[in-house]
């Protein structure tokens, strides 16, 4: 444990891939976990296997770590409570943790936006836990490699610096480096739209592209993460830090990538009932590619290359009639100006 944590009980809602990888994480930091999900059977074989092999094989459960199968169990003097449940799976959950009465400092590590409200996941917690300010935790943290020990770095952000601060000393480790940062509304989108880019670049694998291609989709991917991310009030610097770039990076290249994974397969030719009727894991990517361009079609700004991911995943769209789309798009001038384009058009 670092110098500056203290030994604390912390919550942990959802046992996918990346709620156990920090569940062990504090664990091992020396901290008391409680770890709690909404599928009792899974639950059940973690308990009794000491072990997520669905989501994680091959990781042992520190013996720190309880596993609850209730919710107020789990919540039960938890100074710290992580929300690491699938974006649609947020508000429920913590509808359940507001019944409970349960009090803490809420941390969310979920990354996308809410279908319908078209709300960040800390506007889901601010709702449903009236607290105003809330700790988001994102960067890029593929679980597969933050659980073997691998060094990355991430990101706390909330509107209360000293919030922000707590979570980045209860999480920090030497292989695993934390940032903070107020900019939560920057922070949070440039997490959730880049899994829609990551899966553009799947299908880019998928149809055989070279570098070019993906180097030419990302920087303009990022383009477009910014101009709509700063239209909705993240400050333009995120966006070219580990929230934005980095984890874009890493969510497209990345062989753990849900995401990239996906396009890559509807890139060779399964249709998308058939890519998610065979995934295990949550790809965010897919119910944020509508929110993300119900989100530019509100504000008046222009998101080609969301909006062709979106036609490909809801409307059937044929993966090389959508690249033809976007590279016989009207002519325009890349001018920059503080790191990123001007305006609202792309």
């Amino acid at each position: 444990m670092s110098a500056a944590a203290e030994r604390t009980r912390v919550a942990v809602l959802g046992a996918g891939s990346w709620g156990t990888t920090l569940a062990v994480h504090l664990a091992t930091l020396g901290h008391e976990v409680a770890l709690w999900d909404v599928d009792a059977a899974q639950i059940e074989a973690i308990a009794r296997d000491r072990e997520n092999r669905k989501f994680l094989a091959g990781i042992a459960l520190p013996e720190s770590i309880k596993v609850h199968a209730k919710l107020e169990a789990a919540l039960a003097n938890a100074a710290y409570t992580l929300f690491v449940v699938p974006s649609h799976g947020v508000r429920e959950t913590a509808t359940r943790v507001a019944a409970s009465g349960a009090r803490s400092l809420w941390i969310c590590a979920a990354k996308g936006l809410e279908l319908g409200t078209l709300q960040r996941m800390s506007d889901v917690l601010r709702e449903t836990l009236a607290d105003p300010a809330p700790v988001v935790l994102v960067g890029p943290s593929h679980a597969e490699e933050v659980s073997l020990g691998l060094p990355t770095s991430i990101v706390a952000a909330s509107a209360d610096r000293e919030r922000a601060e707590r979570v980045q000393r209860l999480v920090a480790s030497p292989r695993l480096r934390v940032y903070s940062n107020r900019d939560v509304a920057g922070c949070e989108y440039g997490a959730a739209l880049k899994n829609v880019i990551a899966i553009a670049a799947g299908i880019c694998d998928g149809l055989g592209y070279g570098d070019n291609t993906k180097g030419a989709l990302l920087t303009r991917g990022l383009a477009e993460i910014t101009r709509l991310g700063v239209a909705l009030g993240g400050q333009r610097d995120t966006f070219y830090g580990l929230t934005g770039m980095g984890d874009l990076i890493t969510t497209a290249i990345s062989r753990h990538s849900r995401n990239r994974g996906l396009g890559e397969r509807l890139g060779r030719g399964e249709t998308v009932g058939q890519v998610l009727g065979a995934m295990v894991m949550v790809a965010e990517g897919v119910n944020t590619a509508k929110a993300a361009s119900d989100l530019g079609r509100r504000h008046g700004v222009e998101t080609p290359i969301t909006d062709q991911v979106r036609a490909i995943l809801l409307d059937g769209l044929e993966p090389r009639a959508a690249l033809e789309a976007l590279m016989s798009r009207e002519l325009k001038s890349e001018e920059w100006k503080g790191g990123a384009e001007r305006g609202t058009q792309g």
